[in-house]
């Protein structure tokens, strides 16, 4: 089978975005991919986190993508730091990489404004650990979010340029899109982010997720109940896509059409079917928890066979760079 490469931040809960944006699409591909799924701690450490939580936030991570499907007998779950290689790759890669391209890449230029008094080097070769990640694994396919399409565009360009200096290596990735393009956070104008605080996580109990929709963003025609509004520029109705019935987006269109429901009624049929969705990973999640030495497992299972691919890439690398191996 093909081998498809995936990884994501231990930066804090994992939420409904990236449910439906990624965690929901590797599941479906466990079957038809040798899948290498990957928490990227590495690259977490180019915005400011909680050193105390980074550890448990990484176990949790790899629990709750477990809760989600993420079968560690059908697929390969590690940690980015446990393998070495990740960081020698990634400086051979920046040898070949003009500073330039680094400069253009949206994501660099959008954390910049976000955090404009942490701008690392880091942050700005973030892509070049990225591709590492990727190339390291000899990913064919990586599923992405069309915000992330740039980043895979870029590995294929680096991969392209080591072979073409070096010797061939590296396939080049394609990226495979996600079928949910994007999930707007609760504040309507942003992606859901952690980083934004507007989301809602895989592991929110109903009664937060009912507070969090409360507030949350709807059509700004709005104002009162009688004010009639269009359902395309409200982000609940986005959401509604997602987890109400066919029946119930219908109600959800009329009556704002209408005035006929208000925005709290809306909200409140659309918390409950979130509720409702996220009960059995959150149980699933709670047994998992009970018993971290799984988790611990399946990492330590996964690290074993990431170094054994990543070894055998690198000396290859090595090779064709021309370095003394002894």
């Amino acid at each position: 089978m093909e081998r498809s490469f995936s990884g994501i931040q231990p930066t804090g809960d994992l939420h409904i975005g990236n449910y439906l944006g990624a965690i929901r699409n590797w599941v479906d591909m466990l079957d038809d991919y040798d899948c290498i799924f990957s928490i990227v701690d590495l690259h977490a450490l180019t915005l400011k986190y909680d050193r105390a939580q980074m550890a448990q936030r990484t176990l949790d991570a790899v629990a709750v993508n477990m809760a989600c499907g993420l079968d560690p007998a059908k697929c390969t779950i590690f940690v980015q730091s446990h393998v070495k290689e990740h960081a020698e790759l990634c400086w051979i890669l920046d040898s070949v990489t003009p500073m330039g391209e680094l400069g253009r890449m949206t994501q660099f230029k959008e954390k910049s404004k976000q955090h404009p008094e942490n701008v690392n080097v880091g942050l700005f070769n973030y892509p070049v650990l990225q591709a590492a990640d990727i190339l390291l694994y000899k990913g064919a396919v990586v599923p992405v979010g069309g915000d992330q399409v740039q980043h895979i565009e870029f590995a294929r360009e680096v991969a392209r340029r080591c072979n073409s200096a070096y010797g061939q290596v590296f396939p080049e990735p394609q990226a495979l899109l996600s079928k949910v393009a994007r999930v707007m956070g609760l504040d309507g104008v942003n992606k859901m982010s952690k980083s934004l605080d507007n989301h809602i996580a895989l592991t929110d109990s109903p009664e937060v997720i009912h507070s969090k929709l409360a507030t949350a963003m709807t059509d700004p025609a709005r104002k009162r109940r009688t004010d009639t509004g269009e359902p395309t520029k409200c982000n609940i109705h986005s959401l509604h896509q997602f987890f109400s019935t066919p029946e119930q987006i219908r109600w959800a269109e009329e009556g704002c059409r209408t005035a006929g429901i208000g925005c709290l009624d809306c909200k409140k049929v659309l918390a409950d079917n979130i509720a409702a969705v996220l009960s059995p990973i959150q149980e699933r999640y709670a047994k998992i928890r009970a018993d971290m030495n799984t988790v611990k497992r399946a990492i330590a299972e996964g690290d074993e066979r990431a170094r054994k691919i990543a070894a055998a890439v690198m000396t290859e690398v090595r090779d064709v760079l021309g370095l003394y191996v002894g």
